[in-house]
């Protein structure tokens, strides 16, 4: 099928808010393209390796909050049914990130009026009349340019929004990237989390590692394979040089901690080195200042919007960048810095996801439009599949009726989040 270079809506990344925006687009009937700079679709789940579900349930019980797209996807793992009302963790890990990507893949070519552009890249914007009439995205076929009634930017980091002259927002320093890595052939015992710790602590004292977390050690994947979490790198996710030295760090700091403990730690004597993440992971750099800004205040008051379209519950996760905290209790392998504070649930508006100046335009994840406290929490990844799945259904909306988002009212897009059992939790 030759791709519609003038679709209804328009998803650029298909991470986890985009994989569900452009599903539920589809799915109400719009005809959607997806261009994705990645083989595979997935964000940060498949292309960095974090297999948590982080916000689709509560901590203090475990109910899911998120009954949209997020749910599905899970269930569909196998981790839950899609009747369930609790899971077993608030951020529940699919066991298997390669059948993960061949779920996704099968979801989006099950779906007629969805149309997938893996290897894209955005490359720019044309706007005119407080209108996108163009989005350049690079590829084998050259610069290829569509002209969508509505464009839904999920890119992370707010690249379509900026380049379209939306007001966009940065902070003066940046949470650390963070590399995932897997080793194999690993024997578990009861003082291995320890010696691994330790091992790191002797690195950073020697000057071995500038930096590091944790590290988080879990067999998620098998019995005798250790996933980690452990890499940190301060970096400006927005300067491709800079972000090209960060990925090359990322991967020789994972490969000294397996060299490491291999050399030193029981349980590690045969161990092997299977991958690391295809990209760095990113936590923040552009959010666009929104016709709302969402705040840690709205957070911690649990404030209730009447354009509430996304449920968010994780905790103020604001990691520190180690380069600059210059703080006494910021050390390595520590959270030092976290706010930490744990919200029961909130709501996330439908305004949130509207930049200012660009009539055809929403945002979804981590990218929206929130403080940089409160985007610590609604940035991650089931949060963002309930955004992407809210603004996906408002751009189907604007194709149906004729409008821009901008003109949609937010009330409308909750009741139709609600219809198809996906709309924020309310109790």
């Amino acid at each position: 099928m030759a791709i519609d270079f003038s679709p209804d809506v328009l998803v650029c990344g298909a991470g986890c808010a985009g994989i569900a925006a452009a599903l539920a687009s589809a799915r109400r009937g719009a005809r959607t393209v997806l261009v994705e700079r990645a083989g595979f679709a997935g964000g940060i789940i498949t292309t960095v390796g974090l297999p948590f579900f982080d916000g689709i349930a509560r901590k203090s019980d475990r109910k899911i909050l998120q009954r949209g797209i997020g749910l599905e996807l899970l269930s569909r793992m196998g981790v839950c049914k899609a009747g369930d009302e609790y899971v077993y963790a608030h951020n529940p890990a699919i066991r298997s990130i390669e059948r993960f990507k061949i779920l996704l893949d099968e979801m989006i070519t099950a779906e007629k009026n969805l149309q997938p552009l893996y290897h894209s890249f955005v490359a720019g914007a044309v706007t005119s009349g407080g209108r996108i009439r163009e989005v350049l995205v690079a590829n084998k076929g050259g610069i290829e340019r569509f002209r969508p009634a509505t464009v839904i930017d999920c890119t992370g980091d707010a690249d379509v929004a900026f380049r379209a002259g939306a007001p966009c927002e940065t902070s003066k320093e940046y949470m650390p990237l963070t590399l995932h890595f897997r080793i194999g052939n690993v024997t578990d015992n009861p003082q291995l989390r320890q010696r691994c710790r330790e091992t790191l602590v002797e690195a950073y004292r020697d000057g071995r590692l500038k930096n590091y977390y944790g590290p988080g050690v879990s067999f998620l994947f098998a019995n005798d394979e250790v996933y980690l979490h452990a890499v940190r790198v301060p970096a400006d996710p927005l300067d491709p040089e800079d972000l090209t030295r960060a990925e090359m760090q990322g991967r020789r700091d994972a490969w000294t901690m397996f060299e490491l403990w291999k050399e030193k730690v029981p349980g590690f004597e045969n161990s092997y080195y299977i991958t690391s993440g295809p990209y760095i992971g990113i936590r923040e750099s552009r959010r666009i200042a929104g016709q709302y800004v969402l705040t840690e205040h709205d957070i911690r008051d649990e404030k209730k919007f009447a354009d509430a379209v996304a449920t968010g519950c994780w905790y103020l996760d604001l990691h520190p960048n180690y380069a600059t905290a210059g703080s006494a209790n910021v050390k390595p392998g520590g959270l030092g810095g976290l706010d930490g504070y744990q919200p029961d649930h909130y709501d996330i508006p439908y305004r949130s996801l509207l930049p200012k100046k660009v009539e055809n335009l929403l945002v979804a994840g981590r990218c929206h439009s929130a403080t940089r406290l409160a985007q610590s929490s609604s940035r991650v990844t089931a949060t963002a599949m309930a955004m992407g799945q809210a603004a996906g259904v408002a751009a189907a909306m604007a194709a149906e009726g004729r409008k821009t988002v901008q003109e949609l009212d937010g009330v409308r897009v909750r009741d139709a989040l609600d219809q198809i059992h996906a709309g924020p939790f309310g109790g």
